[in-house]
């Protein structure tokens, strides 16, 4: 579903991803971790193209998506980002969120557009909040309205960007209940999160990235487990000593 074949991406002088080779299978949830600054968020934001390669190619369902010609904004509108920060329209309403891409993009009817927006609110647990703007909603509750308007398009793969690191602990399991639903339901899913026991539980894949680097390709229970690369042990010692030098 997504391959990666020697990416490399560069701020100035700085190389925030190194000959990244890697592949995606269709329905696979892979999670990407790692120390920060590692290259996760740069990495997942070449897929859809929110950030430019300087070599290399990204295949997305078999398309190269930095080909000459590609309509930038229908490749796109197949692939739904959730973003650390919500992004949520302030001006309008959960609804109304959930149905502006649908109608612009899908052409989509009005009648169309909510019918499957209220369907998608009630799957997030806010139907009963299909009228209130973001401003009166908590975060968890934004965010949730955020990933159902991921959904509304009925994308192929669903990327999400650290979706729990802007929440307060208590609004956190909210959202990855969500997350984990659409895991079963076996959307192909890149994840970037700090959030090792959502990992553990829901993730085929994890990889860990460290200097803009994949050094380490596991399942969770090998990577947990029985980690290879040294900075993958210490990773995970320092997450499990959080008070140690």
């Amino acid at each position: 579903m997504i391959g990666f074949d020697n990416v490399n991406k560069w701020y100035g002088r700085y190389q925030a991803l190194v000959e990244i080779t890697e592949t995606i299978a269709r329905g696979e949830v892979v999670v990407v971790c790692g120390p920060s600054g590692s290259g996760k968020s740069t990495l997942i934001r070449t897929i859809n193209r929110l950030e430019p390669i300087d070599s290399g190619r990204i295949v997305v369902d078999g398309e190269n998506i930095h080909r000459r010609g590609l309509d930038i904004d229908a490749f796109r509108s197949r692939i739904g980002f959730v973003f650390q920060q919500f992004a949520l329209f302030p001006h309008l309403t959960a609804l109304q969120n959930c149905t502006l891409a649908p109608v612009h993009h899908r052409r989509a009817t009005a009648a169309q557009a909510r019918e499957r927006a209220l369907a998608l609110l009630d799957r997030v647990g806010l139907r009963d909040k299909a009228d209130a703007l973001p401003s009166a909603l908590s975060g968890g509750q934004q965010q949730r309205v955020a990933i159902a308007r991921a959904l509304a398009l009925q994308p192929s793969i669903l990327l999400f960007d650290e979706p729990t690191s802007a929440l307060d602990p208590e609004m956190v399991g909210e959202v990855l209940q969500v997350i984990k639903g659409l895991a079963r339901d076996g959307m192909t899913m890149v994840v970037v999160t700090h959030e090792m026991g959502f990992a553990r539980e829901v993730a085929d894949r994890i990889l860990f990235m460290d200097a803009g680097r994949i050094l380490e390709r596991a399942t969770p229970a090998d990577f947990f487990n029985r980690p290879q690369h040294p900075r993958a042990q210490q990773f995970l010692a320092d997450l499990r000593s959080p008070f140690t030098s």
